[in-house]
Parts: structure tokens; C-alpha cells; sequence
């Protein structure tokens, strides 16, 4: 039997801080969102909180990542910063872009968040040409490009892969496998039992996680990072796990069967990992519970900052857009 991988006591317990950090985001922000205090849609991921902190807790400050529509999670572990974060989605002057991205479209670059993005898929040549230029300039760097099982549908998945292992680029693909693309079951349009399969046409790993087991991300996570860092070209991460809502706050779900949802709640990454840590001696309930209320303050106090936050200026509306010299350039 393979013995057990230990851990530092301080590294588990951030892991936990982090994964309750992001629900307490997403459940604030999606309350918010209901009470009508953010525009737009919104798309959190409550129940896939193990793989986001999980994934970004295998990477360095100095390494990149892309982000589905899907993205707060991302954005709060790669900036660490939960005041700018939701006070982009209420469309504030202090947010990371100003208030232009709101939910789907918040980036953090030079905290090494290269974008969400609202396009299926539209994350994965972003990515890609972040790992070309990182192995052109020899930074060191590694890419993760996190996207929906729905992404892997479309033709930039396979011309990207197909590109990256060819020239060995360090990148990651990785797929935040919820089994539903909007309301279509993966399943249905796909002909594999998992899309890891899907790694072999490119001679490339490809690798089936637990999504809801936040050690066995990080792992798998690290294991791709180091693989790409030493030069050995991009891994294919087909991560499984479940999402507490339909496809955006307010979605009925009226097409996920009852026994989804059952057992979502049943593999809640958080209440998983508060049972390794129980059972492993490493915290008590106490403790564990005074970690859930100090990120459930940060939070509080990040939606007070984004409710105060000053509206960004009607002359700023010209500010960040492309423009032209050239005297036949439309106007």
C-alpha cells in the first residue's frame, strides 16, 4: 500500500481558508447579484471550490492563468484580493479594470490573471500564446488555462493542443468538468467516457481528478506544473466535479435530475476536506470554525468596500480603447 503523503499543518489550513474565502464570495455576491446590487449575469462556482483552490495553490505567483465566465475564485486566489475583486462585479471605479469587466470578463494581469472570459473557449488560445511567449523568452513560467467541459467542443481546444505539444509549451489545459455545458450533458455530444481521452491524439498526459477532493487537485496540478517547467510539454487535466446551481444565479436547473444535485451536496469539496482534517488530527471543529468566520468578515467587509466604492467617471468612458492616426479611420 503506498504510504500516505503528509502535509504542512499551515499549508492545509490556508487550503481551507482559501476554499471558504471563494464561497463566501460567490454566495455573497450571488445575494448580492438577487437584490439587484450587480448587473448582468452572473455565474458562480459554489460546489467546485476544491479545484479552484486546489489547481492555483500548485502554481507560483510568477505563473499565469485564463479563466471561464466562471472566474471570481480564480481572481481571488491569483490576486488575493477580495475588496477589488467584488467591486469589480459591482462595477466600480476601485475594480481591477475599473469597473469595464465586471463578473465574466475580470482580469488581474499583472497579478498573472490574464482574463475571464465570457466566449467558450476563448481563454484557451489566450493561454496557449502566454506559453509560447514564456518559452520564447525562457521566464520560467507556467499557463493554466481553466475552461468548461463545453470548451472542449470547440476548434481551439484540439488546434491549441495539437500546437502546444508539438512545440512542447508550458501550458496546462485544464477542464472544470461539471458534466453540463449551460444545459447540455457532456455526455451527449461527446463519444468518450472522459475527455482525458482526448489527450491521446497529441501524445500528451491526460489525466481524470476528483474535483471534489482538493488534495488530489493539487497533486494532479503539480505534477502537471513541474512537467511543464522542466520543458516536457502540456498535460490535459479533465477535472470532475459538481455545481450547487444551474448555469447562472437564478437558473431553475429544471434539466439536472434530482440525484446530481443529491450528490453534489453529498461531495461538497469543503465539507470533504473539514473531515480529513478532523479525522487526521490536523484541527479541530473549533479552529475550523473560526477559519470559516474570518473569511466569512473579509468578505462582509469586501462587499462593504465594493458598496462604497465611487462609480467610475463619465469622461473615463474613452479611456483603454484603440485609436487610430490614420486620417480614414472610421469614426
Amino acid at each position: 500500500m503506498q504510504e500516505e503523503k503528509t502535509y504542512d499543518r499551515q499549508f492545509l489550513l490556508k487550503l481551507l481558508e482559501n476554499m471558504w474565502m471563494i464561497r463566501k464570495f460567490e454566495e455573497t455576491a450571488g445575494d448580492c447579484f438577487t437584490k439587484g446590487m450587480v448587473s448582468g449575469n452572473l455565474h458562480i462556482c459554489v460546489g467546485q471550490e476544491g479545484l479552484v483552490a486546489g489547481a492555483n495553490s500548485a502554481l507560483e505567483p510568477s505563473d499565469y492563468i485564463t479563466a471561464s465566465h466562471r472566474g471570481h475564485g480564480h481572481c481571488l486566489m491569483k490576486s488575493g484580493d477580495a475588496d477589488r475583486t467584488m467591486a469589480e462585479l459591482f462595477g466600480k471605479a476601485d475594480g481591477f479594470c475599473g469597473g469595464r469587466g465586471g463578473s465574466m470578463h475580470v482580469s488581474r494581469v499583472e497579478s498573472g490573471l490574464l482574463g475571464a472570459n465570457g466566449i467558450i473557449g476563448g481563454g484557451i488560445p489566450i493561454a496557449t500564446g502566454s506559453a509560447l511567449a514564456s518559452s520564447l523568452k525562457g521566464d520560467g513560467a507556467v499557463t493554466v488555462a481553466f475552461f468548461g467541459d463545453g470548451a472542449a467542443n470547440q476548434g481551439c481546444f484540439h488546434e491549441c493542443i495539437n500546437m502546444a505539444a508539438a512545440w512542447k509549451l508550458p501550458v496546462i489545459y485544464f477542464i472544470e468538468n461539471n458534466g453540463y455545458a449551460v444545459s447540455v450533458p457532456i455526455n451527449t455530444v461527446t463519444n468518450t467516457a472522459d475527455l482525458a481521452e482526448r489527450a491521446k491524439g497529441y501524445n500528451i498526459p491526460g489525466i481524470v481528478v476528483d474535483g471534489t477532493d482538493v488534495l488530489e487537485v493539487y497533486e494532479a496540478t503539480k505534477q502537471a506544473v513541474d512537467r511543464a517547467r522542466a520543458g516536457e510539454g502540456p498535460t490535459l487535466i479533465d477535472c470532475h466535479v459538481y455545481k450547487f446551481i444551474g448555469h447562472f444565479v437564478g437558473d431553475p436547473a429544471a434539466y439536472i435530475p434530482q440525484s446530481y444535485k443529491d450528490a453534489a451536496h453529498e461531495q461538497d469539496p469543503i465539507g470533504k476536506f473539514r473531515k480529513y482534517l478532523l479525522d487526521h488530527g490536523i484541527a479541530t471543529v473549533e479552529e475550523m470554525d473560526v477559519i470559516e468566520q474570518k473569511a466569512a468578515a473579509k468578505i462582509e467587509h469586501a462587499k462593504e468596500f465594493a458598496i462604497h466604492a465611487p462609480a467610475p467617471e463619465g469622461s473615463a468612458v474613452l479611456d483603454n480603447n484603440y485609436s487610430s492616426d490614420n486620417e480614414r479611420s472610421v469614426r
